[in-house]
């Protein structure tokens, strides 16, 4: 029998490779602009065409590289990073596996030009497929240019799984955030189709992030500082006013290193509690500094999962360092009033005469002062205030059999009070009366026991419904606003918000772009009176996942329930008979008035059986 077990050739083993390194054209990007980092760039240039399915060049000023080091980076496992096991655990580099251009070469078309600052000629480096088909002398400039054409063009099957360009867009967007956020001593430029995305220059942290996330931020972040034996974390958190209930702003970094750390968010989070809603989640931008011998980034080729060794520790350090500081920054501001030409009010004295039309003050009675001169509790001593009260107590009196009096004469008002002990009402009456509990509950009697109804998720199956009928019917109507609103967004919001364009119009929405990431909504979904049209078109790109767009069959369905969402009751808000009557009606005429679009229930039942046994 002969032997069935074959070595792979490099070609096919770096592109088993690549389906973990490379996922897509942000992992380039990432594995790229890492490498230029640690080649110490201080001004790097990203350019990119169709979404980095044509091209993705990375520019940077680096040291570069030699001709025989530019032939060999692109071996398997051949770095320049480590030199022995005992190097993983004092990295002080971003790459080290020397997997990535491996495996970048072996599903693109790659064009390296590159030069180190000591030789007169760089080199010129051409690999199609793992294959390389020349090398040669080059005029260019220190540095390395990197050129990936034609990303997966000999892997249909992962091409073809590739989403559209506006999502991997948002996907490159989000990964250069990363980066560029924590490098903040590096130049970074990225351009898309010859459009200038970002152009950033060099600042401090809090600078950066303003440049990235918009510069509304700024006045939203308070400043960490912590610095103990076992680590040392500065950075930003958000005001708790500023928590998101999605797509919170959430970086952490270790040793300038992008890290997905559960158990350190729940840290943060903890500081949090009670002073955010349920369901929401601050922003913070939190950079650790710690030994590169207490931690282990080997785990997977994405290096974004970190092992601490004083996992306990650093917990806690960080939850009392945010604890900290959202306890210096929460004195609540001194109100200025504006005292300029406002009258005087004198404050009491015993000299200054009170007088009121109808009731006579014994002039010699001081509330504040007993017989015996001392400052006491107000006592009454003059028969005559004693009648005086009791004259206003008669008004009063009066004045309250005539008002109920008035009330007779006019039955047909409805009165809002609540019935008298032991009053019956009639029955006819009892299935037209409904109970709000909390600002948030509609409870009814029904035929089986009591009938719970949440208010909110109750209008937002109606608004659901309404806006779906009307999209499918054609009959989706605009409301100009007066006004037209601007609208400031970061780059990937722009990106998402290109794509949903469509659809949001077909929805009412109207939006025209303005300079930079900034838009102009002149008009929203008509019957949205009173709505933050801003904030709405803040949640609608918020509720856009991580993992890309919705399937376009279902877009317009995820904005109806988002805009849904937007505009319906409030939990908190009290309503009127009338509008509890109005909004059971509407909600028991639809098909599906039990569960929301979502799958949240709407209307709970509490049988007599559960009631009776309370008693």
């Amino acid at each position: 029998m002969s032997d069935v077990i074959k070595l792979l050739p490099d070609s096919v083993a770096n592109q088993i490779a690549a389906g973990e390194v490379i996922q897509r054209p942000a992992s380039v990007i990432k594995e790229l602009v890492e490498n230029a980092i640690d080649a110490q760039a201080t001004h790097i240039q990203i350019i990119l065409k169709d979404a980095g399915r044509t091209l993705i060049q990375i520019i940077d000023d680096g040291v570069g590289m030699s001709e025989t080091d530019a032939r060999l980076a692109f071996e398997r496992h051949s770095t320049s990073k480590i030199r022995c096991a005992d190097d993983l655990f004092t990295l002080h580099t971003m790459g080290f596996r020397g997997e990535a251009l491996a495996s970048i070469a072996a599903i693109s078309q790659v064009e390296l030009r590159t030069r180190r600052h000591d030789a007169q000629l760089g080199t010129r480096l051409v690999i199609n497929a793992s294959q390389c088909e020349s090398q040669e002398p080059d005029m260019c400039p220190v540095g390395s240019n990197f050129m990936i054409k034609n990303i997966f063009f000999n892997v249909p099957a992962r091409r073809k799984f590739l989403k559209s360009n506006q999502v991997e867009l948002s996907n490159i967007v989000k990964e250069f955030e990363k980066l560029a956020l924590v490098n903040n001593e590096v130049e970074f430029t990225l351009m898309h189709n010859g459009n200038m995305m970002y152009k950033l220059m060099k600042g401090t942290f809090r600078q950066r992030i303003a440049a990235l996330m918009g510069n509304s931020i700024d006045q939203q972040l308070l400043p960490v500082n912590i610095d103990t034996s076992l680590v040392k974390v500065t950075g930003y958190i958000g005001k708790p006013e500023n928590a998101r209930k999605r797509n919170a702003l959430q970086y952490m970094f270790v040793n300038e290193r992008f890290m997905r750390h559960p158990y350190f968010h729940k840290a943060v989070m903890s500081a949090y509690e009670q002073l955010i809603p349920e369901g929401e989640q601050p922003n913070y931008f939190l950079r650790f500094t710690v030994d590169p011998q207490s931690i282990d980034v080997n785990i997977h080729p994405t290096k974004t999962e970190i092992k601490f060794e004083d996992e306990m520790p650093i917990w806690q350090i960080l939850a009392a360092g945010v604890k900290e500081t959202l306890g210096r920054f929460s004195e609540v501001p001194s109100i200025d009033f504006d005292t300029k030409d406002a009258p005087t009010i004198p404050a009491y004295s015993e000299h200054v005469e009170v007088h009121h039309p109808d009731i006579e003050v014994d002039p010699s009675y001081n509330p504040f002062k007993s017989s015996s001169g001392s400052s006491s509790r107000p006592q009454t001593t003059s028969r005559q205030t004693m009648s005086n009260w009791d004259e206003l107590f008669a008004n009063f009196e009066r004045k309250k059999r005539e008002g109920m009096a008035q009330e007779t004469e006019q039955p047909s008002a409805v009165s809002q009070e609540e019935p008298a002990e032991g009053a019956t009402l009639p029955l006819g009456d009892l299935q037209s009366v409904y109970l709000q509990l909390k600002g948030r509950y509609i409870l009814s009697p029904s035929k089986s026991g009591l009938m719970v109804i949440d208010q909110h998720r109750a209008h937002v199956r109606i608004l659901f419904d309404r806006y779906i009928s009307r999209i499918h019917t054609g009959s989706m109507s605009s409301q100009t606003i007066l006004f037209p609103e601007v609208i400031h967004l970061s780059a990937s919001q722009g990106v998402a918000l290109q794509e949903l364009l469509p659809e949001m119009e077909t929805m009412g929405f109207a939006l025209s772009p303005l300079s930079g990431n900034d838009w102009a909504v002149n008009a929203i979904p008509a019957g949205l009176d009173g709505v933050d049209a801003t904030a709405m078109i803040h949640q609608i790109l918020d509720s856009v996942d991580n993992g890309g767009m919705p399937v376009k069959k279902r877009i317009l369905e995820h904005l109806a329930l988002t805009v849904a969402r937007s505009a319906a009751i409030p939990v908190g808000r009290m309503l009127m008979q009338e509008e509890m009557d109005k909004l059971v009606a509407d909600l028991l005429r639809l098909p599906e008035p039990n569960y929301t679009p979502d799958g949240k229930t709407i209307i709970a039942v509490i049988p007599m059986d559960q009631i009776n046994k309370l008693f």
